[in-house]
């Protein structure tokens, strides 16, 4: 293991041995400074974002860019310390750390015996919308995970999101699609966060103007297995509770071969993360290239 990568492990395990200790206002307080901090070094993360803002708010002044990327910054940071927290919060305090709204878009397609695939952005902390799903209703589910260097450190991750009730698979190896579907057809959940594509072969689509990549996974599972598509978007205020919304369905096209029935349905996920994305811009915490252009300078401008 290099030694950067013994570094990252050991910064991670300090994180959930340490930060969960932590009484709530002292954990949001360390939370804000290391954001300030990581915000005013101007590193390649925080360039990154506020790259990403001024593709969702096009028209937005330096100024506004930088005063977006410090909140958005705050943002990524509280889901942090919220990550590091939960193992420790007791039921009573993920059940009141989430309000979402319509979840009866799930419930009555799990209560129908349905497969159910709930798609997310890097919006908020989708590990707490897990963690409610698992204890307000009781309802267990099955994700995918991307592989991290060093192991140790994929092993943290998959350790804590299985603490938190979910089952979950190596995104690398092509066993984990099969694996989803036979979870689905069995009338069960499945949680994927899907506004970036990690295999290079996804769906392109029109993001915010401009070309994207984002994976097929949720949309073939939908046409494969019958289980309903389900797009969802996270938010925070200014309170403790973290917002969300659970989307209406997403049909699957009556023509068209199987690739471009989950091109229009990925392009209908793509449209409803931008709906969410654009209202709450600081709580995207895409800290990557993502835009094709951006991806590969030969497809446009950076």
């Amino acid at each position: 293991m290099k030694a950067q990568e013994r570094l990252t492990d050991a910064l991670y395990g300090l994180g959930w041995s340490t930060v969960k200790k932590l009484p709530e206002p002292v954990a949001v307080r360390l939370g804000h400074t290391i954001a300030d901090i990581a915000w005013k070094r101007r590193g390649k993360g925080v360039e990154r974002l506020e790259r990403n803002y001024a593709r969702v708010l096009p028209g937005a002044s330096p100024e506004r860019l930088a005063e977006l990327s410090r909140a958005g910054m705050r943002s990524y940071l509280r889901y942090w310390m919220e990550s590091f927290r939960l193992p420790a919060w007791s039921p009573e305090r993920i059940r009141g750390g989430f309000a979402p709204k319509d979840v009866h878009h799930l419930t009555d397609g799990l209560a129908a015996g349905r497969g159910v695939v709930l798609a997310l952005p890097h919006l908020a902390n989708w590990d707490l919308a897990g963690a409610w799903v698992t204890t307000e209703l009781k309802t267990p589910f099955t994700t995918v995970a991307e592989r991290l260097k060093p192991e140790t450190l994929y092993d943290r991750f998959v350790a804590y999101r299985q603490g938190l009730g979910m089952e979950v698979l190596p995104h690398s190896g092509g066993s984990a699609f099969g694996t989803l579907a036979r979870r689905l057809r069995d009338g069960g959940l499945v949680c994927l966060v899907a506004d970036r594509d990690l295999s290079a072969s996804g769906v392109e689509v029109d993001f915010f103007g401009a070309a994207a990549r984002m994976p097929a996974g949720p949309a073939l599972l939908a046409q494969q297995t019958g289980a309903l598509l389900l797009p969802v978007t996270l938010w925070y205020d200014d309170s403790p509770v973290m917002r969300g919304r659970v989307h209406p369905p997403i049909e699957v096209p009556t023509e068209g071969t199987r690739r471009e029935k989950a091109a229009a349905m990925t392009q209908a996920l793509a449209d409803a993360f931008a709906g969410g994305i654009a209202e709450h811009p600081e709580d995207w915490h895409m800290l990557q290239r993502l835009w094709l252009a951006d991806l590969d300078p030969a497809k446009g401008p950076a």
